[in-house]
């Protein structure tokens, strides 16, 4: 029998956490990962902010004794109380890092549409919090796993102020971007709340436009990276997708992974799902058709099978392709179909789909807000799910739909291009349709082939929906390739003296 390598020690830093905290897919993979390496028998630990949406009480969450202190450069020591719960299924733990003027307010990031003025200091401090933890519990992480921008200097602290720290001096990092276009760009004096030196403001580092990239830092320290799919590691290596650190990420592209996320498919499973009218499965489809009437007098609309049903759940901004939709959407509901929107996000969105439901109250009604359950119920009510992003990192959405037997309609970017496969009328082969250029008309008309599908191909909307069901896109996987990730980063930094010869620590 083949030995298995010895177990790691691996913390986890970042600004959101579900259910805890949670606004898009980094929510979800720092929720879920953690389980899945905890079961290969690895030490996870993993820290967020406790934002005031997190309830102690309802958590259960618990006080460790004592104050965290934290080294804020100019703006000397700060303090935060630690609490700590478990990830949900499982007895890995999570710390919550208390600290009120900076976290004990509505929203993670901003506030109507508008960034906090204090986000570079809100996220140096939990990045440095992050890290002083592990002092606190006797912790020496093999790797320390930061993701996107708020916990993005990380890295680049590991190469300096903490390189010598006997509990974090000797980990490996390994920075997951999420979303290339947010990057945590702030004034330079930054720089001495950060405390590890103005020489490593310049262009090769911490420097863009005459700002501190926080993003670009740790992508340039990081002694590895990844992205959430294979597609979105290509994209962000170009001027449409890179946000303007394309060179940089093209400098590092040797040490860049993509590993599509994974689906909880204890949640997100038609035949035991407790949230929709009727289960079914692959063997038994029955189920679906109910599922479209509950749908239907949910939101309003008349309860007809004869009509092709379209799906969409999603944050309304520019990168879901929201206003895209709105352009073809007049053009969509000229055709004999019904259309369900749930989501929010930029109030012109709110209004306008507000209006187009009144416009056409038996073809289209809107849920502006989120509900878990409304959620469930579309991906399991509607026959296709619209997806039409500008750009789409992973993407979990296309994935539910996939195990819903609901054929996703996808602009082919990211990962939404990796997990489905485009329809193949001849051989009946695919799980959904794709599309490539970014406009109205290539989204009206890839929906117009999929209303075809519904009205004149029966033996085709059954294959996308039986290939679509046997697809999986399991966690158990995710974490088999983030662990190889991790012992190669624990060879770089152990065997080369990364740091020191990259950056002349």
């Amino acid at each position: 029998m083949k030995k298995r390598p010895e177990n790691l020690s691996i913390l986890f830093a970042a600004a959101e956490a579900a259910p805890f905290a949670k606004e898009g897919g980094l929510g979800d993979v720092v929720g879920a990962l953690p389980r899945y390496l905890a079961r290969m028998g690895h030490d996870i630990r993993v820290v967020i902010p406790r934002y005031a949406r997190i309830d102690r009480e309802r958590y259960g969450l618990l006080p460790l004794p004592g104050a965290l202190v934290v080294p804020m450069g100019i703006s000397g020591h700060q303090y935060c109380g630690v609490y700590e719960g478990r990830l949900p299924g499982s007895e890995v733990p999570i710390y919550f890092l208390e600290h009120e003027q900076y976290y004990g307010r509505d929203g993670l990031y901003q506030q109507d549409g508008q960034g906090f003025m204090d986000n570079d200091n809100r996220f140096v401090f939990l990045s440095k919090a992050a890290l002083e933890l592990c002092k606190m519990l006797d912790f020496r992480p093999d790797v320390v796993h930061a993701h996107d921008w708020h916990t993005g200097i990380i890295p680049a602290l590991l190469n300096t102020s903490y390189l010598h720290d006997r509990f974090t001096g000797g980990a490996a990092s390994l920075l997951t971007l999420h979303n290339m276009q947010h990057q945590g760009s702030f004034y330079p004096g930054l720089m001495e709340v950060l405390g590890i030196g103005w020489k490593h403001f310049n262009f090769l580092e911490l420097e863009k436009d005459d700002q501190v990239n926080l993003l670009k830092g740790g992508i340039c320290h990081a002694t590895l990276l990844n992205t959430v799919s294979e597609g979105y590691a290509r994209e962000i290596q170009t001027p449409e997708y890179g946000w303007g650190l394309e060179g940089v990420v093209r400098e590092r592209a040797t040490d860049l992974y993509g590993i599509l996320n994974g689906v909880d498919y204890e949640e997100w499973d038609p035949a035991r799902d407790p949230f929709i009218a009727a289960r079914y499965s692959p063997r038994n489809m029955k189920g679906k058709a109910l599922c479209k009437h509950d749908l239907q007098a949910a939101l309003g609309l008349p309860q007809r099978a004869d009509v092709p049903l379209f799906g969409v759940v999603s944050r309304m901004v520019s990168q879901k392709g929201t206003d895209i939709l709105a352009e073809a959407i007049h053009r969509i509901l000229e055709m004999d179909v019904q259309f369900v929107m749930v989501g929010n996000g930029e109030p012109w969105a709110h209004f306008y789909f507000g209006d187009i439901a009144a416009m056409y109250p038996d073809r289209f009604a809107c849920y502006i807000g989120y509900d878990n359950v409304l959620a469930h119920k579309v991906e399991a009510g509607a026959d296709f799910f619209v997806m039409p992003s500008a750009f789409e990192p992973c993407g979990l959405n296309q994935m539910y739909s996939l195990a819903y037997g609901t054929p996703p309609i996808v602009r082919a970017t990211g990962g939404l291009d990796d997990s489905v496969e485009n329809f193949d009328e001849k051989h009946l082969s695919g799980t959904g349709f794709k599309y490539w250029s970014h406009g109205a008309t290539a989204l009206f008309d890839t929906i117009g082939w999929a209303v075809y599908t519904f009205f004149n191909n029966p033996k085709g909307m059954a294959a996308l929906r039986r290939n679509g069901m046997r697809r999986r896109f399991t966690w158990e996987a995710a974490a088999e390739k983030y662990e190889e990730i991790y012992r190669l980063a624990i060879r770089r930094r152990r065997g080369a003296e990364y740091c020191r010869n990259r950056f002349g620590e």
